[in-house]
Parts: structure tokens; C-alpha cells; sequence
């Protein structure tokens, strides 16, 4: 029989998912932070896990390279704005919590920058999200595709906004930037390819039970 799959990325969400593995008697032989390899054994003959980047796993799950995945509710809705079917979200493991916001510079006006039929600059990697934010507000947004320091944009003159996941705020905070409107909740969900779930239900089904257990103690 084929191993089962489970699609991590590096981080917070494989960290987090470390102990629900464990509790069920699931160890990873290897750290991915100071693993080289992609594809890490476990102490289950069955499963492997695949160290996928962040925004890459609903992908691999959806086109059945992975049987299974771990991915941020950002993550997910994001995707599923631009691809539709093949994947299914049963559980929301209530793990990496953190949120998406509007950040800005300390100095900036948010409130009058955002007035209905208003057009503001915003940076971000959710493109889709954000744009459905501002929209809900009636501001037009002219939106600047970013894929990491992201808190550079409104300093340097960028974009007068950007929208990306806040835990702490310490990193906005340290760039004299403050979050100034909570987008979403995030919280990371098991995503599951749909014809695995037909095909190999015997198989998933267990992992699917234990994962939905662990998260509700």
C-alpha cells in the first residue's frame, strides 16, 4: 500500500502540528529547520510528510500529491478565490492563530484615507482578500503584490497600507507601524483531497478522527 501523505509547511503550522501527531503516537524523524530533505519519515511505515512552502500546500492536496495538508484559513481562502473544487477542510485544528489586519505608519490617517469613494495603495500577498475588504468598505484599492517585508511599503512610500498576518504586532511595532483594522481571524485547518477521502477512506480516516480529537482537548 502507498503511504498516506500529509502536506506542512516550515514554521509555526509544523511546530504546531508536531504535538497532535504525538498524540497519537506519530513521531517525525527529522526537523525541517535543520533537515535539508523535503520529504520526512515518520515513525509510522504509513506516513511521510511533505515540506511544502506555506501558500504551496492547498495545491499539492488539491492535485492529489499529498494525500492530507495542514494550511492557514488565510492561506486556504486566498486559494480557493482562484481555484475551485478538489479540496475539502473538515476540521479547524484551532492552531498558529493569528490574524490578518490593515497596518499603516503612525502618522498616517486611516480613518480619513478610507472614507466611502476613496482610493487607497495597499501591499499584500492576499490579493483576493483584500481587495473583498475594501470593496465591503466602498474604497477603491490599487493593490501592490507582495511576497515578504511587507512593512517596508507604507515606509518607503510604496503603499500608503498593507494587509498581512499580525500575531504580536512586534515586527509592525519595531517599524513604527500600527494595525488599525482586523481583516480575519486565522486559524490553521486539515485539508483533505477529495478522491484520497474516496479512495483511500480506510487509510485517512483514522489520522481525520485523531486530528478532530486532539483539537478539541
Amino acid at each position: 500500500m502507498d503511504k498516506l501523505t500529509l502536506a506542512l509547511s516550515k514554521g509555526r503550522i509544523f511546530d504546531d502540528t508536531l504535538p497532535l501527531l504525538a498524540s497519537v503516537g506519530i513521531e517525525v524523524a527529522e526537523n525541517p529547520s535543520t533537515s535539508r530533505k523535503l520529504i520526512l519519515a515518520t515513525s509510522d511505515p504509513n506516513l511521510q510528510i511533505l515540506i511544502v512552502r506555506a501558500s504551496d500546500v492547498p495545491t499539492y492536496v488539491q492535485f492529489g500529491a499529498a494525500d492530507f495538508g495542514v494550511a492557514g484559513l488565510d492561506v486556504l481562502y486566498e486559494y480557493s478565490q482562484d481555484h475551485a473544487g478538489g479540496l475539502y477542510q473538515p476540521i479547524d485544528l484551532n492552531i498558529a492563530k493569528c490574524r490578518l489586519a490593515v497596518a499603516v505608519r503612525q502618522d498616517f490617517d486611516y480613518e480619513k484615507a478610507v472614507r466611502q469613494g476613496s482610493r487607497l495603495r495597499v501591499a499584500t500577498k492576499y490579493v483576493n482578500i483584500t481587495r473583498e475588504h475594501f470593496a465591503k468598505k466602498g474604497v477603491h484599492v490599487d493593490i501592490i503584490k507582495l511576497y515578504g517585508s511587507m512593512e517596508l511599503a507604507p515606509l518607503t512610500g510604496l503603499a500608503d497600507a498593507i494587509v498581512d498576518v499580525v500575531s504580536t504586532g512586534g515586527t509592525l511595532r519595531a517599524n513604527n507601524l500600527i494595525d488599525v483594522e482586523d481583516v480575519m481571524p486565522v486559524s490553521s485547518r486539515l485539508i483533505v483531497n477529495q478522491a484520497a477521502l474516496k479512495t483511500r477512506s480506510k487509510s485517512l480516516q483514522p489520522f481525520l478522527d485523531a486530528f478532530e480529537k486532539a483539537a478539541l482537548e
